[in-house]
């Protein structure tokens, strides 16, 4: 009885190390705080929240919603790009919006970078405010 238990928790402690030991980090260059742009880990990329910073700087690109928006789905799309995936690999994304009265302004935006594709689940919510003071926000989950 004891061997019949502790196979499949040897098997299930081996399969955890193996997982945990096969992370891949991947950087977008200048990051706001401790934490990584990017993780790979058991064949999903987990993309942190994605802001409208200007590649390699801390600067926001906020002119107006739009530039905004679009900064985010470049940066979101060079992550993806830099680990070896494309946009049509995202299975999931969660946007953080300041104002939801912006709502259609970015699903406008948003929806024009799936026009040839079926778009990811998403979920989005209003949130009180946003690191740099961003109006929106995107995490994301890939997977090949």
């Amino acid at each position: 009885m004891t061997i019949k238990i502790a196979v499949p928790i040897l098997l299930l402690a081996l399969f955890s190390v193996s997982w945990a030991s096969k992370r891949t980090h991947y950087s977008s260059g200048q990051t706001i705080g401790p934490y990584s742009p990017a993780v790979e880990a058991g064949g999903h990329l987990y993309i942190s929240g994605q802001i409208a910073l200007k590649p390699g700087t801390t600067e926001l690109a906020n002119a107006d919603l739009e530039t905004e928006v679009r900064q985010v789905m470049e940066n979101l799309i060079a992550l993806l790009k830099r680990a070896g995936y494309g946009i049509s690999d995202l299975v999931q994304c969660t946007v953080y919006l300041k104002d939801m009265n912006d709502f259609s302004t970015f699903n406008r935006i948003y929806g024009s970078y799936f026009e040839k594709m079926s778009p990811p689940a998403r979920t989005t919510v209003e949130v009180s405010n946003l690191p740099r003071n961003a109006r929106i926000e995107i995490s994301a989950v890939a997977y090949k």
